[in-house]
């Protein structure tokens, strides 16, 4: 069933960098929409690297990509975004003085500010060309937790950061590993393929690809190598990871300034067009990093000159959070 939803703000983008824009914008005294094409909020950390190893986010030593999403949407929660999830944000108009955007399931979203916050954009996972009938019955593209391939002999497609990640995770969680790779170089970060070339509980097929699977349910798996040798190995489950392709989707029909598919911004994050700010990789300004922590920066930026486009009495900076009901807030007109 479709919906009428009235916010300050519409966030376009439900990753790392849009769940602190939500938060920040609760912090603010905002009401938020969270819009994501995802059935669950997390984005690509969410989907692709749930056990993967961050390091660079401040105050965390080591936290694990889902533990990250957990933390954030934790820190959200009290603030009680409109979730708009499993949906595209289609067409944004301008309609008095604010914004009214569609999505794909239907949903209008009313608001007097956007913030863009979509990573790379929608993506899809590139596929692994044999074994479709499998999916989700046996093939999968995203691995949420590890505990549901416990003792099942699984085979990872890949030579990326996701499948050596992957290899690495599963290794003693697994009845067994294996990972095929259709060249003899990979591109995961070399610590990370250090460790799983000296696991002795992960065989590395390379020069190889996988060209059939066969059982019901799914049993056993065909490996061929670039000479033409076939080998046979069991086999319940394969993770396809073979990246994505990605694309701005319908954001790039929105009549914003882009560069090489990325949106361009000023130093207040804001874009060429008024009252639409964008935050994280999908936004570029020279010299940007592309980092989580620079992408929580920009959120906060962004957040803080929107409610000062909403409210032009409104401060652009709040006051420190420390200082709790002190801080500078936006006059919502928007129901919570």
């Amino acid at each position: 069933m479709s919906r009428g939803i009235h916010v300050d703000v519409a966030i376009v983008g439900a990753g790392p960098v849009g769940l602190f824009a939500g938060f920040y914008a609760g912090l603010r005294g905002m009401t938020a929409a969270m819009i994501d094409s995802l059935d669950e909020p997390g984005g690509q950390v969410a989907a692709l690297y749930p056990e993967k190893a961050i390091r660079d986010i401040a105050g965390f030593p080591e936290v694990k990509g889902r533990e990250l999403i957990e933390q954030l949407i934790a820190q959200l929660a009290p603030h009680k975004p409109t979730w708009c999830l499993g949906s595209t944000a289609v067409e944004v108009d301008e309609v008095d003085g604010g914004f009214t955007l569609t999505t794909s399931r239907g949903d209008t979203v009313h608001a007097r500010a956007v913030v863009i916050t979509g990573g790379v954009g929608n993506f899809v996972p590139r596929t692994l060309g044999v074994g479709e009938e499998y999916v989700g019955q046996g093939v999968s593209y995203f691995v949420k937790h590890p505990s549901t391939l416990a003792g099942k002999n699984v085979l990872i497609v890949g030579g990326g950061d996701s499948a050596f990640d992957w290899a690495d995770t599963l290794a003693g969680v697994a009845g067994s590993v294996r990972l095929v790779h259709r060249r003899d170089r990979f591109r995961a970060h070399p610590d990370t393929v250090d460790r799983v070339l000296s696991n002795e509980l992960v065989n590395v097929h390379v020069n190889s690809q996988v060209v059939s699977m066969s059982g019901s349910p799914l049993s056993s798996s065909t490996i061929r190598s670039a000479e033409g040798n076939e080998i046979e190995v069991a086999c319940d489950h394969v993770v396809a990871a073979l990246g994505f392709i990605a694309n701005l989707g319908p954001i790039e029909t929105w009549n914003l300034d882009l560069e090489d598919r990325k949106i361009r911004v000023d130093a207040t994050m804001a874009t060429s067009r008024p009252g639409v700010f964008a935050a994280g990789d999908i936004c570029t300004y020279p010299g940007r990093v592309a980092l989580i922590a620079v992408g929580f920066g920009e959120a906060a930026t962004a957040v803080n000159h929107a409610a000062a486009h909403i409210d032009p009495q409104a401060a652009v900076f709040p006051g420190h959070s420390t200082d709790g009901a002190g801080m500078s807030q936006v006059h919502s007109l928007s129901p919570a």
